[in-house]
Protein backbone atom coordinates (compact mmCIF):
# COMPACT_ATOMS: atom_id res chain seq x y z
CA UNK A 1 0.00 0.00 0.00
CA UNK A 2 0.86 3.55 -0.82
CA UNK A 3 -0.58 6.97 -0.79
CA UNK A 4 0.15 9.93 -2.01
CA UNK A 5 -0.26 14.29 -0.39
CA UNK A 6 -3.88 16.19 -1.98
CA UNK A 7 -1.48 17.78 -4.16
CA UNK A 8 0.05 14.47 -5.84
CA UNK A 9 3.91 15.50 -5.76
CA UNK A 10 4.48 12.94 -2.63
CA UNK A 11 4.04 9.37 -2.22
CA UNK A 12 4.90 7.37 0.59
CA UNK A 13 4.58 3.69 1.04
CA UNK A 14 2.23 2.01 4.04
CA UNK A 15 2.34 -0.92 5.81
CA UNK A 16 1.70 -4.49 3.70
CA UNK A 17 -2.01 -5.83 4.10
CA UNK A 18 -1.79 -9.57 3.85
CA UNK A 19 -4.68 -11.05 2.42
CA UNK A 20 -6.46 -13.21 4.36
CA UNK A 21 -10.20 -12.88 2.83
CA UNK A 22 -12.06 -10.94 0.86
CA UNK A 23 -14.09 -9.57 3.73
CA UNK A 24 -11.02 -9.18 5.71
CA UNK A 25 -9.29 -7.34 2.78
CA UNK A 26 -12.14 -4.85 1.87
CA UNK A 27 -12.22 -3.92 5.38
CA UNK A 28 -8.89 -2.55 5.85
CA UNK A 29 -8.72 -0.98 2.11
CA UNK A 30 -11.96 0.68 3.08
CA UNK A 31 -10.38 1.96 6.22
CA UNK A 32 -7.73 3.05 4.92
CA UNK A 33 -9.98 4.78 2.22
CA UNK A 34 -11.71 6.50 5.00
CA UNK A 35 -8.53 7.22 7.34
CA UNK A 36 -6.79 8.82 4.18
CA UNK A 37 -9.27 10.73 2.63
CA UNK A 38 -8.44 9.03 -0.98
CA UNK A 39 -10.17 9.83 -4.05
CA UNK A 40 -9.15 6.81 -5.94
CA UNK A 41 -7.51 3.15 -5.42
CA UNK A 42 -5.22 2.05 -7.63
CA UNK A 43 -3.84 -1.45 -8.26
CA UNK A 44 -0.70 -3.05 -10.03
CA UNK A 45 -1.29 -5.27 -12.98
CA UNK A 46 1.35 -7.67 -13.39
CA UNK A 47 2.36 -8.07 -17.02
CA UNK A 48 5.04 -10.06 -18.98
CA UNK A 49 7.71 -8.49 -20.53
CA UNK A 50 6.09 -8.98 -23.68
CA UNK A 51 3.07 -7.15 -22.42
CA UNK A 52 0.78 -10.07 -22.46
CA UNK A 53 -1.18 -11.03 -19.18
CA UNK A 54 -1.65 -14.38 -17.46
CA UNK A 55 -3.38 -15.88 -14.71
CA UNK A 56 -2.32 -12.91 -12.04
CA UNK A 57 -3.70 -10.13 -14.35
CA UNK A 58 -6.45 -12.12 -14.60
CA UNK A 59 -6.53 -12.12 -10.85
CA UNK A 60 -6.30 -8.43 -10.10
CA UNK A 61 -8.72 -7.53 -12.78
CA UNK A 62 -11.56 -9.64 -11.02
CA UNK A 63 -10.31 -8.00 -7.69
CA UNK A 64 -10.57 -4.28 -9.32
CA UNK A 65 -14.13 -5.51 -10.40
CA UNK A 66 -14.92 -6.25 -6.90
CA UNK A 67 -13.70 -3.10 -5.54
CA UNK A 68 -14.86 -0.93 -8.06
CA UNK A 69 -18.77 -2.70 -6.76
CA UNK A 70 -18.06 -2.20 -3.31
CA UNK A 71 -16.42 1.24 -3.06
CA UNK A 72 -17.38 4.86 -3.36
CA UNK A 73 -14.15 5.92 -5.43
CA UNK A 74 -13.02 4.70 -8.76
CA UNK A 75 -10.31 1.81 -9.21
CA UNK A 76 -7.96 2.20 -11.49
CA UNK A 77 -5.38 -0.40 -12.72
CA UNK A 78 -1.22 0.45 -13.23
CA UNK A 79 1.29 -1.83 -15.30
CA UNK A 80 3.33 -3.00 -12.19
CA UNK A 81 6.26 -4.19 -14.75
CA UNK A 82 9.40 -4.16 -12.86
CA UNK A 83 8.15 -2.28 -9.65
CA UNK A 84 9.70 -4.84 -7.73
CA UNK A 85 12.94 -5.42 -8.81
CA UNK A 86 13.24 -1.22 -9.15
CA UNK A 87 11.90 -1.36 -5.30
CA UNK A 88 15.07 -3.90 -4.69
CA UNK A 89 17.35 -1.89 -6.01
CA UNK A 90 15.96 1.34 -4.37
CA UNK A 91 15.86 -0.23 -1.13
CA UNK A 92 19.65 -2.01 -1.57
CA UNK A 93 21.02 1.61 -2.67
CA UNK A 94 19.84 2.98 0.74
CA UNK A 95 21.42 0.33 2.66
CA UNK A 96 18.09 -1.65 3.83
CA UNK A 97 19.21 -4.77 5.85
CA UNK A 98 18.14 -8.58 4.23
CA UNK A 99 15.26 -8.55 6.84
CA UNK A 100 14.10 -5.15 6.19
CA UNK A 101 14.08 -5.56 2.46
CA UNK A 102 11.80 -8.58 2.51
CA UNK A 103 9.63 -6.48 4.48
CA UNK A 104 9.43 -3.51 2.78
CA UNK A 105 9.82 -4.51 -0.63
CA UNK A 106 6.09 -4.74 -1.55
CA UNK A 107 5.09 -1.49 0.39
CA UNK A 108 8.16 0.31 -1.74
CA UNK A 109 6.80 -1.51 -5.12
CA UNK A 110 3.55 0.04 -4.13
CA UNK A 111 4.84 3.49 -4.02
CA UNK A 112 6.38 3.15 -7.20
CA UNK A 113 3.34 1.87 -9.07
CA UNK A 114 1.39 4.86 -7.61
CA UNK A 115 4.34 7.47 -8.34
CA UNK A 116 4.05 5.93 -12.03
CA UNK A 117 -0.14 6.33 -12.55
CA UNK A 118 0.07 10.34 -11.40
CA UNK A 119 2.88 10.49 -13.73
CA UNK A 120 0.66 9.20 -16.68
CA UNK A 121 -1.96 11.25 -15.39
CA UNK A 122 -0.44 14.92 -15.70
CA UNK A 123 0.02 16.25 -19.09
Amino acid sequence: MAVCDELEITVRPLATIERRSWKDLLRRVTGLIESYEAKGLVLGLPSRLDGTEGAAAKEVRSIAEKFQRSLDVPVYLQNESLTTFAAESHLKSAGTSKGELDRQVDSEAAAIILRDFINQQQP
